[in-house]
């Protein structure tokens, strides 16, 4: 589903002056946890063409990327893949800014978007090509106008403000947006990212998913003030929402995009989400956060607060939901049909992708290596050998 709305019918974007939008920065919200359909003039207008078999839409793209979650999550358990970042919790974040999207702009994300991919028509088995081992990267970029995941943390807030720069340059009217934890926000990256965005007024929106935890380290120990305050001494206007409300993500990523476009520079978005699970499936959560904070949030859950409203506005039918599970199956399945048979690198695919054009020095290396190989009498280094000449 596509849900990209940039104009607006010409509607000024909140904070378009500069300034952050609402006082203190309170919290945006237009779903209660609930399930209450909250009203905000300000925002209203940038979700009000979300119709309830859009919101149906939404409701099961969120519950399919909880599914692509638990059933990744099982994968590595099995020893299928050697690692995986949730994103358990997170899923509003994802889709309510993903489906903002046109499909021109395009996405610098970091390891835990597998929602945004998702949304940008990223393969399945290409989400997983890199956590089993099997790739470097994962899916070509520009055919779906999403750079592969950035692990160095906070890095790919540099390249997106670099390939906002060349939009700019291009005089096109596309974004380009980047997501990064809050943990990113200390990074040297992120900072210098901001400040070039600001100084060059580039088409760039910051998303920080604030999870509360980067690794085993507190929000609040990382910043005495909330983390969209902090856009403000860069001079980049901000929004914070309530991560965990998908109208609200949506209106808030909207505002922002709207802003790039009509040539009003960089937005910082402010997520305010948890992350449920654990940081990587190599973390252990219960030895640094208490399970009393686990039940709070889980009361706040993103999917169950839609489920709500599709309940109060009498939508949450049996077909409904049968349809959401009958997706979230089939789209599980084929997730761990594409793991498990997808096929070993060869040896030699190391030197695959390396250079655009032909480079004698690495068919050297690789004339090399492939001799190599085949002294062994293996027949995977012959076949090898026989691939390369």
């Amino acid at each position: 589903m596509s849900t990209d709305q940039t104009g607006q019918g010409g509607a000024q974007a909140p904070g378009s002056s500069g300034k952050s939008a609402g006082p203190d920065h309170e919290l945006l919200q237009l779903i209660t946890p609930a399930g209450e359909r909250i009203s905000h003039p300000e925002f209203d207008v940038w979700v009000k063409d979300i119709t309830d078999e859009q919101l149906c839409s939404l409701f099961e793209d969120m519950t399919v990327i909880r599914r692509i979650d638990v059933e990744a999550t099982a994968l590595q358990r099995q020893g299928e893949l050697g690692l995986w970042p949730p994103l358990l919790g997170q899923e509003a974040a994802q889709i309510g800014s993903g489906r903002a999207l046109r499909a021109d702009d395009f996405v610098f994300s970091s390891y835990r978007e597998n929602g945004v991919a998702y949304c940008r028509g990223v393969d399945l088995t290409d989400l997983l090509r890199v956590w089993r081992g099997n790739a470097s990267g994962g899916w070509d970029p520009y055919s779906v106008n999403m750079a592969t995941p950035q692990i160095i943390i906070g890095a790919q807030t540099l390249h997106a403000t670099g390939y906002a720069m060349g939009i700019q340059n291009d005089g096109a009217d596309s974004v380009a947006v980047t997501y990064f934890g809050d943990g990113a926000t200390s990074e040297g990256d992120v900072n210098e990212a901001m400040v070039f965005a600001a100084s060059f007024q580039v088409p760039v929106v910051f998303f920080c998913t604030n999870n509360h935890w980067a690794i085993s380290e507190p929000v609040r120990l990382q910043s005495h003030i909330h983390l969209a305050d902090r856009a403000a001494g860069f001079g980049i206007p901000s929004l914070r929402v309530d991560g965990n409300d998908v109208l609200a993500v949506m209106a808030a990523t909207r505002v922002a995009l709207d802003r790039a476009r009509r040539g009003g520079g960089p937005t910082f978005i402010e997520a305010v989400s948890y992350r449920m699970g654990p940081h990587t499936t190599a973390d252990d959560p219960t030895r640094y956060r208490d399970a009393n904070e686990l039940e709070d949030w889980a009361a706040k859950d993103p999917i169950t607060r839609v489920e709500a409203l599709l309940d109060r506005k009498g939508l949450l039918t049996e077909a409904l939901q049968q349809q959401v599970a009958d997706k979230a199956d089939a789209v599980a399945s084929e997730l761990r049909r594409g793991c498990t048979t997808m096929p070993d690198p060869q040896p030699l695919d190391i030197f695959k992708h390396v250079y655009s054009t032909p480079n004698s020095w690495l068919e050297r290396q690789q004339d090399h290596y492939a001799r190599y190989l085949a002294s062994f009498g293996d027949p995977a280094g012959a076949v090898s050998e026989e691939g390369a000449r």
